[in-house]
């Protein structure tokens, strides 16, 4: 690999996407995994560090139900994950976060399981947010069975045979989350406290070891259930499959408001993201190793896709595009001649935005950072800021409308107007208090609107300056239109974060929550993305990551975008 010659921030940021051509709900909307999602810096800090995971306790019955509780020793100190499997009637099934009742509920904490009040929690976390916890508790969690699946594996083994693999694919996992919650939620530990003491210095890495372990959970309770059902005929479930079940989940409008609320944290991501972008397109000269992982990771790719189960319509035509997209792109590649010029990957990125579909675009994005860890993994530890808001009331009115012209021209130029302009508002549930989408003409409670129409705010704050003495400075201003404090602390706060802001009309007709959802985890690490509609999706989470004892292996950190074997041999 030969880079541009005096390679710095500043040639980064001349090659960076702009603001205007990421930001869209339709682009971030169609985001991938990438090797500094959160998933994949987690497993990576993990090997680094010679993390060691072993099962300290299993106390289950014939049927599963009961606990495992597992040691988890880091540079720092043990930490403990505790699971515990519960009865569950169909009836009682539901992925909604209205459900009371799950088939399995999980917690991690701050020490070794000897410290750990075990047999509280085992009472506690299954209440989940009705429980009680200390500040030793980091992650609260829970899961249900994919049942179909979940007895059929079951089945196989306890007769001593390996599960049919194709089934498996379809669903890509045996247990889905429906909710994660951490940083302080039901008095759990906080982020600071993480932070300052422990090894969760990067955001969501708690909650994201809660799903990896919840993986490992899956697994052990799978090769229990099935010695229990099959006795001396059973197997336990083959390393290549175990390998490729991930944990599902099912994600709605309650994260979507996340990356409006930290606008701060939504820039950081994605600074890290387009600079890894930037950095990987000013290689001069990418080393014939390099060229020949590009190249195979595209081939994967084309199997991976063709293994993503999704019923949704547009999904399925994206899947498509793709998979005749990428095999473009392996005959661009497989032509030597390309290579003949420098930087040959910049000039992939913009052959790209001319000739691929979106969804493959930002695929690609995410395939050729791939093979550059030693020059991209360090953003890794630029995903974290605070989000303190700050407003400046000496600033002149005239120079706050300029400021708003030049970085927020994007909000101007929407239509926000009745009745399309605004025609959602979102609002907090009275049951949950989880982030609803009404329609403003249709149903009542627009009232108890959240602030989440960013771009009409930015629009009536303007117009009312507009009808001001330009010489007024913002102190003043406030103290008489009171109603204006938060948008213009977020105007100024934000005025040199160039990626803090979805540039799109949040509340208007066209708006599709789904693809905040997806922005959002895909930064996460997710994969499969299979909407159920504009309002929710379905993802899968650390599917083809190491299982705990291959953390060191030298390929540990090859499994982006992975394929299911085709042999099930232990």
């Amino acid at each position: 690999m030969i880079v541009s010659p005096g390679i710095n921030d500043t040639t980064v940021a001349s090659i960076l996407r702009a603001p205007k051509h990421v930001m869209r709900l339709f682009r971030i909307g169609s985001f991938h995994q990438t090797r500094i999602s959160f998933a994949r810096t987690l497993i990576r800090r993990m090997a680094q560090e010679g993390w060691q995971i072993t099962a300290h306790e299993k106390r289950l019955d014939r049927n599963g139900i009961g606990r495992i509780i597992y040691r988890i020793d880091t540079p720092r100190g043990p930490l403990t994950f505790s699971g515990f499997s519960n009865p569950l009637a169909p009836s009682e099934r539901t992925d909604r976060v209205i459900a009371e009742k799950w088939d399995a509920a999980f917690t991690l904490s701050l020490g070794p399981p000897e410290t750990v009040e075990i047999d509280a929690l085992e009472m506690e976390v299954p209440l989940q947010e009705m429980g009680r916890f200390g500040v030793n508790e980091i992650v609260l969690s829970r899961a249900n069975k994919s049942v179909r699946l979940f007895e059929g594996v079951i089945n196989s083994l306890a007769s001593g045979n390996q599960p049919d693999v194709h089934e498996i694919s379809k669903v890509g996992y045996l247990m889905r989350t429906t909710a994660v919650y951490g940083n302080g939620k039901f008095g759990l530990a906080d982020f600071e406290k993480l932070g300052l003491e422990r090894d969760f210095t990067l955001p969501f890495h708690a909650e994201m070891l809660s799903v990896y372990m919840t993986r490992q959970f899956t697994i052990d309770l799978i090769d229990h259930c099935a010695g229990m059902r099959g006795g001396k005929r059973a197997v336990t479930l083959a390393r290549p499959i175990r390998r490729m079940l991930g944990i599902g989940n099912a994600t709605g409008l309650g994260m979507a408001p996340y990356l409006i609320n930290h606008p701060k944290l939504l820039n950081n991501w994605i600074v890290a993201r387009e600079t890894a972008l930037a950095r990987v397109r000013l290689i001069e000269r990418p080393a014939g190793q390099e060229v020949i992982k590009m190249c195979a990771l595209i081939d994967r790719c084309r199997i991976h896709i063709t293994e993503w189960p999704t019923t949704d319509h547009q999904q399925n035509l994206d899947i498509s595009r793709m998979g005749e997209d990428l095999e473009l792109v392996s005959s661009l590649l497989a032509d030597k001649a390309w290579f003949n010029e420098p930087r040959p990957w910049d000039r992939l990125i913009r052959w790209a935005e001319s000739n691929l579909h979106l969804e493959t675009q930002e695929l690609l994005v995410s395939i050729i950072m791939e093979p550059y860890g030693a020059l991209i993994d360090d953003l890794e530890t630029t995903n974290s800021s605070d989000e303190r808001e700050e407003t400046w009331p000496e600033m002149l009115l005239g120079d706050l409308k300029t400021l708003i012209e030049t970085t927020y021209d994007w909000a101007l130029a929407l239509d926000c107007t009745k009745p399309h302009g605004d025609k959602y508002f979102w609002y907090r549930s009275a049951e949950k208090e989880e982030p609803r989408l009404g329609e403003r003409y249709v149903e009542p409670g627009a009232e108890l609107e959240m602030p989440i129409g960013i771009a009409r705010d930015v629009t009536r704050l303007y117009e009312k300056l507009g009808e001001l003495d330009d010489e007024i400075n913002t102190a003043e201003f406030l103290i008489a239109w009171p109603q204006f404090r938060r948008v213009v602390r977020r105007i100024q706060t934000l005025s040199e974060l160039p990626y803090a802001e979805i540039r799109d009309n949040l509340i208007g007709s066209g708006c599709e929550p789904v693809n905040i959802l997806r922005c959002k985890l895909s930064i996460f690490g997710a994969t499969k993305f299979d909407p159920k509609s504009k309002l929710w999706t379905r993802i899968t989470l650390f599917q083809g990551a190491p299982l705990p004892d291959e953390l060191t292996l030298p390929a540990a950190d090859d499994w982006f975008a992975p394929i299911f074997p085709r042999e099930t041999a232990v």
